[in-house]
């Protein structure tokens, strides 16, 4: 968009007149006075979507004077109750001048019912800051949930903060599976998993994809094939009875998903990807596969999309390791 300039001198004057008038006005800068009433606040610090089975995490500072009371208890509630695992930290975190975060411990570890995680504080604190670890559960695919923070002190004040609702992602991921020439090389979208010959002569149905490593050609290598595939593309390879599904492919290039690469890079696919992904004139194989690229793939019977990243490739073992985040249609 073309901006207009006309608009801009007169900011420009209107800033210079206003440092003028606050110059003349200069006063001594002065800390501002501490609330005598309990306080709270909570972020969540996790970044990308929440998938079922993943962490979710948050943090909950909460504070009252000394002169006022001390902190008993805090709190954390789920609109749906977190699967196994969720709790929240009795140990308050703080950051030292190197940038590590010390813990020191408050309370006693907390417990969980039906939704709401508690820590009761054991020592004599009026300040701390608790990390809340969420475990996403099954029964949150796809639907809202939103948290609820609570905090009491012992002159009876109490404090809430309320977070989202926040959308759970229809998504399934599963990271770091190895795959290998000869073994391990059968990959199923529908679960997740890999194969060997003996376990996909025993589940011919769910195989989509075929791990190989060729050099006949230099832009073969490591490569992620349909079954269905013209035999060219599956050099050597005797595939067990039955194995013979079709897929879409897409291969990708610069896509370092954060949930599966773990990298410094903040991209993140999500349901909407999916959503709108159009695979319709993709193919049945892709070569030539590298450490951090990935392809997209539609399952012949339709029922799933995936994004398979690569978190590595060794030629020299003839393996990778893959990643995977599937959406089921």
């Amino acid at each position: 968009m073309k901006r207009s300039h006309k608009y801009i001198l007169p900011l420009v004057l209107l800033g210079v007149a206003l440092t003028g008038l606050t110059s003349c006005d200069k006063k001594d800068y002065a800390l501002p006075a501490a609330k005598d009433v309990l306080q709270n606040d909570a972020m969540k610090r996790t970044l990308g979507p929440s998938i079922v089975a993943d962490t979710v995490e948050f943090v909950y500072a909460m504070g009252i004077l000394p002169s006022k009371g001390k902190l008993v208890s805090a709190e954390v509630e789920a609109t749906i109750e977190g699967a196994t695992g969720t709790f929240l930290e009795h140990r308050s975190f703080y950051t030292n001048n190197t940038g590590t975060d010390i813990p020191v411990e408050v309370g006693a570890p907390s417990v969980s019912s039906k939704g709401i995680t508690t820590v009761n504080f054991n020592k004599d604190t009026s300040a701390a800051a608790l990390r809340y670890y969420y475990i996403v559960p099954e029964a949150a695919r796809g639907k809202e949930v939103s948290f609820t923070f609570r905090a009491k002190s012992s002159n009876g004040e109490t404090a809430t903060y309320k977070l989202g609702p926040y959308k759970v992602s229809k998504m399934d991921m599963k990271r770091l599976i190895p795959v290998s020439d000869g073994n391990n090389m059968y990959i199923s979208i529908e679960d997740m998993a890999v194969y060997n010959t003996a376990g996909a002569t025993a589940n011919p149905g769910k195989i989509d994809l075929v791990y190989l490593y060729r050099t006949f050609t230099s832009t073969f290598k490591h490569a992620l094939v349909a079954p269905a595939a013209d035999p060219i593309y599956l050099p050597g390879v005797t595939l067990p009875t039955g194995v013979n599904r079709d897929a879409k492919i897409q291969r990708v290039f610069g896509l370092q998903d954060y949930n599966l690469a773990r990298l410094q890079f903040g991209i993140y696919i999500d349901d909407k990807d999916f959503e709108t992904l159009d695979i319709s004139n993709g193919v049945n194989y892709a070569v030539n596969m590298k450490a951090e690229a990935g392809i997209w793939i539609q399952t012949a019977d339709k029922k799933y999309l995936a994004y398979v990243y690569f978190n590595s490739a060794n030629d020299n073992n003839k393996n990778a390791v893959i990643s995977i985040k599937r959406y089921a249609l």
